[in-house]
């Protein structure tokens, strides 16, 4: 790919991303209130299917992640973007017209069955970027994702008041709409399709996969960091309730997301840059590393502001733990099976992602909030150990050998 066409995906991706991640958290927060204007009214029977309808879209996410993996590498990055994008807005789009909880639930499957717009971004970002620069590249796909995901609820917010929620759902799929037009006419792929000499299922493609070191490890740290953090946010709000005496708990409890997000935001293209020239493996290592230390203290502090803090650090770290997870899936992938490494690594995340929040609100409401940042500070620290007994070892190796090869040509 030419040097100025990379550059032009990766500008033309992050204006989508940070469409579809804004159209995406638009709607979750108001979910539960959009099954009472379907009749829920039982307050116990709309915590029950907010918790279904929540936990549906990643578990068919999960299933289908891949498949959709495989065939991107059959058909091309490009084509699996089109796909989901158009398949969305559609889907969320009919979830406007919903008329009870189970048409809700039913629908939040399909969408869940054809997501993935921002995996397969991640994919044909990776795959149509020089190497010496992926992860810059995911760096700032990361940061434009961070940044829809914190507009998203502001406006989602702002337009439930103006128009209700049947709305939102019209916007969104609009939205997500012009996302995909966006990748129709302007993102580029030079992708060249080659024929299999084996055909082989799903089992036998993860076993060759898992079986390239370290990849089921940079798996198995994928699903934990999901788990480990995810698990925390929905019940943040009630922490923040606990440390403040303010009435306007829904603001500074969105004040706590927001400012992680934005400390995200900031920190992902400069630890993209620094992964280019470390190594991925060293800023996960130490963006892992830094972000369980953050985690543990949270359990602790007395004050709103304290918390507030410490969350701005978290989010610092977590710039640059999943662009570099998925620069080192793009460089230890084996040859032509590229996007079925995302996809498996994806239904790792959607796995921990879905089984976060669960094991989350189940240890909170018998250890209490606090509990949480220690057990996801201890999972974190499991985290660092695996890395560094596992990958760095293997990426030092191969780092070393890329060089001893260089020398020889030289």
């Amino acid at each position: 790919m030419q040097e100025g066409n990379w550059k032009r995906n990766l500008y033309i991706l992050m204006v989508c991303q940070f469409f579809v991640m804004a159209a995406m958290t638009m709607i979750i927060p108001f979910l539960p209130l959009y099954l009472q204007d379907l009749g829920v009214t039982d307050p116990q029977a709309v915590s029950r299917w907010a918790g279904f309808i929540f936990g549906a879209n990643f578990l068919s996410a999960f299933i289908f992640a891949p498949l959709w993996g495989r065939m991107a590498d059959r058909h091309g990055r490009k084509l699996m973007l089109l796909r989901s994008g158009f398949g969305m807005a559609i889907v969320i789009t009919l979830t406007g017209f919903a008329i009870g909880p189970w048409s809700l639930l039913f629908l939040r499957l399909l969408n869940g069955m054809i997501s993935g717009f921002i995996p397969a971004a991640i994919a044909l970002m990776s795959m149509s970027t020089p190497k010496k620069h992926v992860g810059y590249a995911l760096g700032m796909l990361q940061a434009g994702a961070v940044a829809g995901g914190i507009c998203g609820p502001l406006f989602g917010g702002i337009m439930a008041d103006l128009m209700g929620f049947r709305m939102i759902f019209y916007v969104t799929g609009a939205t997500i709409l012009v996302a995909a037009f966006g990748v129709l006419f302007f993102v580029k792929e030079n992708f060249e399709k080659k024929e299999e000499k084996v055909k082989t299922n799903t089992l036998q493609d993860f076993k060759k996969i898992a079986g390239t070191s370290p990849m089921l490890t940079l798996f198995t740290v994928f699903f934990i960091v999901q788990c480990a953090l995810i698990g925390i946010n929905p019940l943040l709000s009630l922490y923040v309730q606990e440390l403040t005496t303010s009435q306007n708990v829904a603001f500074y409890a969105g004040l706590v997301m927001s400012v992680m997000g934005f400390a995200n935001m900031s920190a992902s293209p400069f630890l993209g840059k620094l992964s280019d020239r470390k190594g991925a493996h060293f800023v996960l290592l130490i963006g892992l590393l830094f972000t369980a230390i953050i985690t543990l203290p949270q359990a602790f502090v007395q004050s709103y502001w304290q918390l507030l803090f410490l969350r701005f650090l978290l989010g610092l770290g977590l710039g640059g733990l999943l662009p570099s997870i998925n620069s080192l899936i793009r460089h230890l992938a084996p040859e032509g099976m590229e996007s079925r490494t995302y996809g498996f690594s994806n239904s790792f995340m959607y796995l921990g992602t879905m089984i976060g929040p669960i094991a989350g609100g189940w240890l909170a409401s018998f250890a209490g909030m606090r509990s949480l940042f220690i057990v996801s500070a201890i999972l974190l620290f499991v985290n660092v150990f695996l890395v560094k007994t596992r990958v760095i070892p293997v990426m030092n190796r191969k780092m070393a050998e890329s060089k001893r090869k260089k020398t020889v040509i030289s």
